[in-house]
This record gives structure tokens, C-alpha cells and sequence, in this order.
């Protein structure tokens, strides 16, 4: 069993940045890949970034340039760096574990709201 826990959300001006943690607690030996994702009201829940083991990222075309998605495997935490931000990136944002053996884990969501 993960759990995840997000921090860091909340309300921002259209340029301005904001700084997403998620803290991993209980077999964090076996994450694999970590990662954001978020979902805005009447949509889908998309991917934002995601970072292997071996510190491969990957970024949602909307996102690239503007975020950064680092990870510290001793401390267990992943961070998402919110550079530009833009009214539609307003969200819930959803840190997610991917665990061996056991699936994808999900964190309870951190809202990110953009004003313009």
C-alpha cells in the first residue's frame, strides 16, 4: 500500500507560478513511476507530467516549456513546478504512484485555480 498526499494548490494571477508537492508513505520501495494529472470541471482526467524511476519525464503538449515535474526518491515526494500559468490550467491536480504488483495509486487532488 502507497499513500499520497498533495500539497502546494490554491489561487494564482494568470502568470504567476505555483509549486505542487506529493509526499509517498507506506511501500515506497516499489514505486515505479510517478506523476501529476489533473481534471477540470466537465472534462477528463488528463495527464500533466510524469517521471520514471530513472528520471524520464514526460509532459502533455499543453504543459511543456511551462512545467517541470522533478523527483526526490529519497525523501519519497514529487514536485510539479507551475511556471505561466494560464486560466485553463485551473484544475483539480491528482498525484499519482504507480506501484509494482499493485496497480496505480492516486492522491485525494489539490485544486490549482488560474485567474485572468
Amino acid at each position: 500500500q502507497v499513500q499520497l498526499v498533495e500539497s502546494g494548490g490554491g489561487l494564482v494571477q494568470a502568470g504567476g507560478s505555483l509549486r505542487l508537492s506529493c509526499a509517498a508513505s507506506g511501500s515506497t520501495g516499489s514505486i515505479m513511476a510517478m506523476g501529476w494529472y489533473r481534471q477540470a470541471p466537465g472534462k477528463q482526467r488528463e495527464l500533466v507530467a510524469t517521471i520514471s524511476s530513472g528520471g524520464s519525464t514526460n509532459y502533455a503538449d499543453s504543459v511543456k516549456g511551462r512545467f517541470t515535474i522533478s523527483r526526490d526518491t529519497a525523501k519519497n515526494t514529487v514536485t510539479l513546478q507551475m511556471n505561466s500559468l494560464k486560466a485553463e490550467d485551473t484544475a483539480v491536480y491528482y498525484c499519482k504512484a504507480v506501484v509494482w504488483s499493485q496497480g496505480a495509486y492516486w492522491g485525494q487532488g489539490t485544486q490549482v485555480t488560474v485567474s485572468s
